[in-house]
């Protein structure tokens, strides 16, 4: 148990925790526009190709794990 608890407190899993809630919060705001403008379902696929590749970029935290 102790070795579970520090792997959670480590700064790799916390910065992968980040990446993994930064690209949940891109996909609610392509789906919240997409239900906001009703639109077709064609449409909110776009939005999201273009709205997770943005997040991505804005978060910088990608390089603290993972591949460098």
């Amino acid at each position: 148990m102790q070795k579970l608890i520090q792997k959670l407190k480590s700064p790799k899993f916390k910065a992968a925790f980040k990446d993994y809630l930064v690209g949940v919060a891109a996909s609610a705001v392509a789906m919240g526009i997409a239900f906001a403008a009703d639109f077709a379902p064609e449409y909110a696929i776009i939005i999201g190709g273009v709205t997770a590749p943005l997040a991505a970029w804005a978060d910088k935290n990608r390089k603290d794990y993972g591949r460098k």
